[in-house]
């Protein structure tokens, strides 16, 4: 409404204005042709001079569209059907994210020659196709959205391996991805579907290292990063320590890995384990002492007691331990075991006798067992095997077992001479 009454004011000023110059300019035009003339007021005269050029460029105009019918009438049906694509495309493209697949794919490919985006066509088709299981169709289009388009390569590429990973083609997916990751270095959606990939194969090396790659695009969470770190690096320990040849190749893979990680309990073990399969036992040994230094921990604690280095220089170490820990059953055990390689039978049946007091395990009374019958003890051995056995015994599942059977009465005197005689 206020632009309305503006443009009547303007109207009216405008109108004002043209009436003042028409009383104070006054004149007159003059034409004579022959022995006629012709004459009007000059306001009169400029306004049908402005009406005859409109009229005349108006009729220039038509004259020459009609002078190229041919490229005109090309040129609205170009713009026609571009028209009409678009309006194709977009119903294909509602119809895909309303997961109508086929009408999706109909739409799609028939507006793809006229449009102007037929990359965006082929590529959305090839989608539709492959929900619908049809993988040929998918592949087909897929090619014509490659030759649609110049420079589509990375597109295509990408569109292709996300359908192979939903095939579950991952071999194939990978090498498409390598040569993409090779032109694209550091392209966020290749890192992430080269993750996908890796844990799809198992490829846990190629894993690890794309994990600072991700890291460097905030393409993962430390959360993630360290749960998948952790998981490639303990495979790669489990794989590599069933080749006691690998051992150099394990030492490699321990310097690779983060610092935050050469602390977790579960990964020293598993390295430890690997160096002692390889004959690095001392090298197992110092890595043990020095991560109980910084963690203490009962599986650490325990795997020391069973590595066989020096002994005699492994029980002072653990006794200095004690002096912190006096009352830790695992530390105990592990002296006792320690004592046994040093054969001092006396000091081993002290250590484990004080473990099973502080908690009664059925490893310590079997140690114990054994220790007692090699000394010639076997009542005491045949005391903590039974203790071991019930003790291991409570540990078990509750499952069903089988019932006694009955205990038979036996038969009287009489009972047996009937049978005889019969």
């Amino acid at each position: 409404m206020r632009k309305l009454l503006l443009i009547v004011l303007l109207g009216l000023a405008l109108g004002a204005l043209f009436g003042q110059l028409m009383v104070s300019v006054p004149g007159y035009w003059l034409v004579r042709v022959g022995d006629t003339s012709y004459q009007t007021s000059f306001w009169f005269g400029l306004i049908l001079l402005l009406a005859a050029f409109l009229i005349l460029h108006f009729v220039l105009r038509i004259l020459m569209r009609l002078s190229h019918p041919v490229s005109r009438l090309k040129v609205w049906n170009r713009r026609t059907r571009h028209r009409n694509a678009m309006k194709r495309t977009v119903r294909g493209l509602v119809a895909l994210a309303e997961g109508r697949w086929k009408r999706a794919e109909r739409s799609l490919v028939k507006a793809a020659d006229d449009s102007s985006t037929p990359l965006v066509n082929y590529l959305s088709a090839a989608l539709a196709a492959h929900y619908q299981g049809r993988y040929e169709q998918a592949d087909t289009l897929l090619k014509r959205a490659h030759l649609s388009t110049e420079g589509a390569d990375s597109a295509v590429g990408l569109m292709q391996v996300q359908l192979m990973l939903d095939r579950q083609q991952y071999e194939e997916a990978l090498a498409i991805l390598t040569r993409l990751d090779r032109q694209m270095p550091n392209h966020p959606q290749v890192l992430k579907q080269l993750k996908q990939a890796y844990l799809s194969v198992n490829d846990w090396d190629g894993l690890r290292r794309l994990m600072p790659r991700l890291a460097s695009r905030q393409l993962i969470s430390p959360q993630e990063r360290n749960q998948l770190e952790l998981r490639a690096y303990k495979e790669l320990l489990v794989h590599e320590a069933r080749d006691p040849s690998n051992v150099e190749r394990i030492r490699s893979l321990w310097a690779d890995m983060p610092d935050a990680l050469r602390g977790n309990v579960e990964l020293v073990v598993l390295y430890t384990e690997a160096l002692v399969r390889g004959n690095e036992e001392g090298i197992a040994e110092r890595l043990l002492r020095h991560s109980l230094k910084e963690h203490w921990d009962s599986r650490l604690v325990l795997r020391y007691g069973l590595l066989n280095v020096d002994p005699a220089r492994q029980l002072v170490h653990a006794e200095k331990w004690l002096q912190e820990r006096p009352n830790d059953p695992d530390l105990l055990l592990t002296l006792g075991r320690l004592a046994l390689r040093n054969a001092y039978w006396g000091k081993a049946q002290e250590y484990f006798e004080a473990s099973q007091r502080q908690r009664p395990s059925g490893v310590v009374c079997a140690e114990l067992a054994r220790l007692y019958a090699n000394l010639g003890e076997h009542n005491k051995s045949q005391l903590y095997y039974r203790q071991s056995v019930e003790l291991l015994d409570k540990s078990l599942p509750s499952l069903p077992q089988p019932a006694e059977p009955a205990v038979q009465p036996e038969k009287s005197d009489e009972a047996k001479a009937k049978n005889k005689a019969g």
